[in-house]
C-alpha cells in the first residue's frame, strides 16, 4: 500500500513563494524601463514589493539588514522636511522589512545637526519628534548630545578628525566633522544592536529617495528605485564593505569648477534666440539624457577619467504650455544666478537605468551624501575633516581603495538632489557661498574647492605608492603636494583665461544693437539678470579677483601646504587614535 503523500515543509513551501515573487518583481522591472520608462507599471511594481514583504512574514527569522540612516543637517529645515518625508514615501511604497505595530522593523534614523541658530535648532528637533510618530524611530543627535559624546572622549586625540570647537559655538562644524562625530554615535548605538545586521546609510538633507528621469516632457522625479531591499542584497550576495551611490538632478560639485561649460550653454541659449523670432514658440530639447553619469558639468572633467563634451546644453524652459521665446528668454534669465547657488540649469544628471546588481563595480570616489557601509567598515572616518575642503569624499575614496581594495564598491544608486529652493533660488544653508543682494562671493568656496583638489589628486598619487599603509620615502609628501599644486594651478588659469573669453563673448552677444531684446523696455528686467550674471562671473573669476588671489599669493600656498602636509604625516597617528576611540565605545578592533 502506497505511503500517504506528504506536504513540503512551510518553510520550503514560503521560499518558493518568495523566490517566484522576486522572478516576479525582475519582470516587472524589466517592463517598468523597456525603451525607456513605463511609468504605467511602477505602481504595480511597487506592490510587487510589498507583496514580497508579506511572504518574507513567513520565514522563522528575517536576517535582512537593518538600516541606519545618518543625516547631518545645518540651519535647512525645509531640505530636511523633505528629505524625510521622501523616506517614508520610499518605505511606504515598498514596505522593506515591514511593520510592527505601526512602526518600520529594519529602518531608523540618527538625524545629526550642526545648525547653529536656535530658532532653527528648535524647528529641527519638532521635525524629529513628529517623524518619529511617523513609524520610523529617529533620534535626535544635538549639540548638548554631541558634548557629552566628545567629553567622553576628551583625552583620546581626535581633534585632527572631530576638529576642535567651542562648547558655546559648536554648530557650523561643517559636514566632514559632523559625519565623524555621528560615526562615533554609531558605534556607541552599535554595541547595544548586537542582534542586528545593521548597515549605516549617510545621506544629506538636500537629497531625497527618489531618481530624475528624462522624458520628452520634462524630468520626472519618482520613486522607482526600492534603494533598501537593493542595497541589503548587495551587502548580502558580496563583499561590499562600503558602497557608494551618485546622485541625479543638481550637480555635486561646486560652481567654481562648473563657470566655463555654464557660458558654453548661455552663449548657445542666447545665439539661438538671437536667431529666432521672439514671438514664435520655444523650441524644446528633446528627452536628452547625454551626460548623465559622466561629469558634463565639470569644467576639468578629464582629470577624473571623463571625456569632456564639446556640445553646448539646450535649455528647458519650465513655462508650462508651448511659451513664446520672449517669454522664454525671461525665464532663462531668472534662473541664471541660481547657478553660484549650486543648481546647473542646463546640465541637469538624469537616472539611466541599469540592473543594480549588474551595475556594482569597484569604486574610487566616495559620494559622501550617498553611502553606505558595514559595522567593521567604522573603522574608517573621513579623513582631513578640520581642513574643511571641498573633495573630501573623493579623496577618503581613493585611501579606501588603497586598503579594502575591492571592498569598496558603486552601484547604480543614485538619490535625487536639489541644492536650491524653488521659493528663493538659493540654498538654504550653504557655507562659503556670500550672497549680498544681487551680489554673489564664492572666494572661500573656491579656495576650498582648489586646495580640495590640490589633496585629492596628492593623495591618488601617494596611494599608488603605498600610502596609506605603505613606508613613503622620506620627502615624498612634500615633494608631492609641491608637483600637484603647480599642476592644478596651470589648470585653474588656463580654466580661468577660458572663462574671460567666453564672457567676453557673451556680452558681445546681448549687447549687439540687432538683437531684438535691445528694442523692447519689456525686456529690461531679463537683460538686467543677465547683466547680474555676467558682473557676478567676473568678480568670482577675473583675474586678480580676490577668489584668483586665494589660490595665487605664495603665502596662501605656504600656510595650505603647511596644514596639508601636517595633515597627512598625521593620518597614521589619527587611524590609531579612532581605533581606541571604538574601543571605548564598546567596538572591537579589527581583526
Amino acid at each position: 500500500m502506497p505511503s500517504p503523500p506528504t506536504s513540503r515543509p512551510a518553510s520550503v513551501e514560503a521560499s518558493a513563494r518568495i523566490e517566484a515573487q522576486r522572478t516576479r518583481i525582475t519582470e516587472l522591472e524589466a517592463a517598468l524601463w523597456e525603451g525607456g520608462l513605463n511609468e504605467s507599471v511602477l505602481e504595480d511594481y511597487q506592490a510587487a514589493f510589498r507583496e514580497l514583504e508579506g511572504l518574507l512574514e513567513d520565514l522563522p527569522e528575517d536576517r535582512r539588514h537593518h538600516f541606519l540612516i545618518v543625516i547631518p543637517v545645518a540651519d535647512s529645515p525645509q531640505q530636511l522636511s523633505s528629505c524625510l518625508e521622501s523616506l517614508l514615501t520610499l518605505c511606504r511604497s515598498y514596505g522593506y522589512g515591514g511593520l510592527d505595530r505601526g512602526r518600520y522593523r529594519k529602518v531608523s534614523v540618527l538625524l545629526a545637526d550642526d545648525s547653529a541658530n536656535a530658532e532653527l535648532i528648535v524647528r529641527n528637533r519638532e521635525i524629529a519628534r513628529d517623524f518619529e510618530r511617523s513609524g520610523i524611530a529617529t533620534h535626535y543627535f544635538g549639540i548638548d548630545e554631541q558634548l557629552t559624546l566628545m567629553r567622553r572622549l576628551a583625552a583620546l586625540g581626535l581633534e585632527r578628525i572631530v576638529g576642535r570647537h567651542s562648547p558655546q559655538s559648536f554648530g557650523h562644524k561643517g559636514q566632514a566633522m559632523m559625519r565623524n562625530i555621528a560615526y562615533l554615535k554609531l558605534a556607541e548605538m552599535q554595541s547595544g544592536m548586537t542582534a542586528e545586521r545593521v548597515l549605516f546609510y549617510t545621506i544629506d538633507a538636500d537629497q531625497e529617495f527618489k531618481v530624475k528621469v528624462a522624458t520628452a516632457q520634462g524630468g520626472r522625479s519618482l520613486y522607482a528605485v526600492n534603494f533598501l531591499y537593493q542595497l541589503d542584497r548587495i551587502f548580502d550576495q558580496t563583499d561590499a564593505r562600503v558602497l557608494t551611490g551618485k546622485v541625479v538632478g543638481d550637480p555635486p560639485v561646486s560652481p567654481a569648477v562648473m563657470a566655463a561649460n555654464f557660458l558654453d550653454d548661455v552663449i548657445a541659449f542666447v545665439g539661438e534666440m538671437a536667431a529666432s523670432d521672439p514671438a514664435r514658440c520655444y523650441r524644446q530639447p528633446g528627452a536628452e539624457t547625454s551626460g548623465s553619469g559622466e561629469a558634463a558639468y565639470h569644467d576639468m572633467a578629464d582629470m577624473f577619467g571623463f571625456k569632456a563634451g564639446e556640445e553646448a546644453y539646450r535649455y528647458r524652459c519650465s513655462l508650462e504650455g508651448t511659451p513664446d521665446n520672449i517669454a522664454c528668454f525671461d525665464d532663462f534669465s531668472k534662473r541664471l544666478n541660481r547657478f553660484f547657488h549650486g543648481e546647473h540649469p542646463t546640465r541637469i544628471t538624469w537616472y539611466r537605468y541599469q540592473s543594480v546588481a549588474d551595475s556594482v563595480e569597484p569604486a574610487r570616489t566616495v559620494y559622501t551624501g550617498n553611502y553606505v557601509f558595514s559595522s567593521d567598515a567604522l573603522e574608517w572616518f573621513i579623513p582631513f575633516a578640520p581642513l574643511r575642503l571641498r573633495m573630501s569624499g573623493p579623496t577618503m575614496g581613493r585611501l579606501l581603495k588603497s586598503v579594502i581594495g575591492d571592498g569598496f564598491v558603486s552601484a547604480n544608486l543614485p538619490m535625487l538632489h536639489s541644492r536650491t529652493l524653488e521659493s528663493t533660488g538659493q540654498s538654504e544653508f550653504r557655507p562659503g557661498v556670500v550672497s549680498e543682494q544681487h551680489k554673489v562671493d564664492l572666494c572661500d568656496e573656491f579656495e576650498r574647492q582648489f586646495y580640495g583638489d590640490v589633496m585629492l589628486f596628492s593623495i591618488e598619487r601617494l596611494a599608488r605608492q603605498g600610502f596609506p599603509d605603505g613606508l613613503l620615502p622620506e620627502g615624498l609628501v612634500a615633494e608631492t603636494l609641491d608637483s600637484i599644486y603647480a599642476e592644478m594651478r596651470e589648470k585653474y588659469l588656463a580654466r580661468q583665461r577660458l572663462i574671460l573669453g567666453r564672457l567676453d563673448q557673451l556680452r558681445a552677444l546681448l549687447h549687439a544693437e540687432r538683437q531684438w531684446w535691445n528694442h523692447s523696455d519689456g525686456n529690461a528686467p531679463a537683460l538686467s539678470r543677465f547683466e547680474n550674471f555676467t558682473q557676478n562671473v567676473a568678480s568670482n573669476f577675473a583675474e586678480g579677483s580676490p577668489c584668483s588671489t586665494r589660490i595665487d599669493a605664495p603665502a596662501s600656498w605656504e600656510v595650505w601646504r603647511k596644514r596639508q602636509l601636517n595633515a597627512i604625516d598625521d593620518l597614521a597617528a589619527d587611524r590609531q587614535a579612532w581605533l581606541l576611540a571604538l574601543s571605548t565605545l564598546g567596538i572591537p578592533g579589527p581583526g
